[in-house]
């Protein structure tokens, strides 16, 4: 076998991960994809020199970590607009789109992952670590979500153990804003978004307002605004939002462990085009719902261009 076909067997299996923990790192989905094809590519020239003294996964994942470090030097955090500290948007705010910001993205996830990687790609998550320096957010997830000793995350990231330690006391001291409720399921997540789809298709605003918690949260990056409330969004919903009763289209996904939806609207020639990718978090009742409006993001869900 050539060093091709035995890197391509070794470590294929581990692309997908990967793609997560990158995710993770860099809060992007396009960078992510692209830090991937990089360590990938750098694996693929040293293969001939690993010598077997870790698993190739655990190569693979230094590679990869250091690969995020190095692309995260200099750069701002991916921030989701609830989380730039601004309050929320009043009535007759007018909507402006900002494109200089470097936007949270959504992550496709599979419902049939393990359970560990759906909680740990959580939009919240993801977005909570963006508040923590690279260093430390790598040593909280190798140390969290991967669960390497800190020995192990020691050598990955050429420190001691007493500053893998210690950056991941301060990493945890960053997060502890990060309330449990929001990664929990809803108890009859179906029946709450058959709910979600009926209304919204039809846009009967007092049954989309019936499913919020008191403190919902709506956002809809590259808008930084974001709305505060059942009473706020159900305006915005009313007074901004360009759906027409019965001319939408739902098609259901899952982005970040959650359920998801990509939203068409109905043009003048009849045709349903991509609208935004709402992702909604939710407990006994919808508490987050954030829009994407990048529309590229679509055919990364298994999104048609028209519904």
């Amino acid at each position: 076998m050539t060093v091709t076909t035995d890197f391509a067997t070794a470590a294929e299996e581990f692309r997908r991960e990967l793609l997560a923990h990158c995710y993770r790192m860099l809060g992007s989905l396009h960078d992510a994809e692209d830090l991937v094809q990089e360590t990938y590519l750098r694996a693929w020239k040293a293969y001939g020199q690993f010598e077997g003294r870790s698993s190739v996964r655990t190569w693979l994942y230094r590679i990869a970590t250091n690969a995020c470090l190095t692309a995260l030097e200099g750069r701002t955090r991916r921030p989701l607009p609830f989380g730039l500290g601004a309050q929320g948007a009043a009535q007759d705010d007018p909507l402006t789109q900002d494109h200089e910001v470097p936007w949270l993205e959504p992550f496709p996830t599979d419902p049939a992952a393990i359970v560990a990687e759906r909680e740990s790609t959580r939009l919240a998550f993801v977005a909570a670590l963006q508040h923590v320096p690279p260093r430390q957010r790598a040593v909280l997830i190798l140390r969290d979500v991967l669960k390497l000793s800190a020995a192990e995350t020691a050598d990955q990231l050429d420190m001691t153990v007493a500053a893998v330690n210690s950056a991941l006391q301060r990493a945890h001291a960053q997060l502890t804003d990060l309330s449990e409720d929001q990664v929990t399921e809803p108890q009859d997540a179906k029946e709450l978004l058959d709910r979600w789809v009926r209304a919204f298709v039809a846009k009967d605003i007092p049954a989309i307002v019936a499913m919020f918690s008191e403190d919902v949260v709506w956002e809809m990056p590259p808008y930084p605004q974001w709305y505060h409330g059942p009473d706020m969004v159900a305006w915005h919903l009313a007074n901004q939002c360009p759906a027409v009763p019965g001319k939408a289209r739902m098609i259901a996904t899952e982005a970040n462990g959650q359920p998801a939806y990509g939203l068409y609207l109905e043009g003048e020639d009849g045709v349903y085009r991509p609208f935004n990718l709402q992702v909604l978090e939710a407990a006994d009742r919808i508490t987050r719902v954030s829009s994407f409006f990048d529309l590229s993001l679509f055919p990364r869900f298994g999104l048609p261009a028209t519904a």
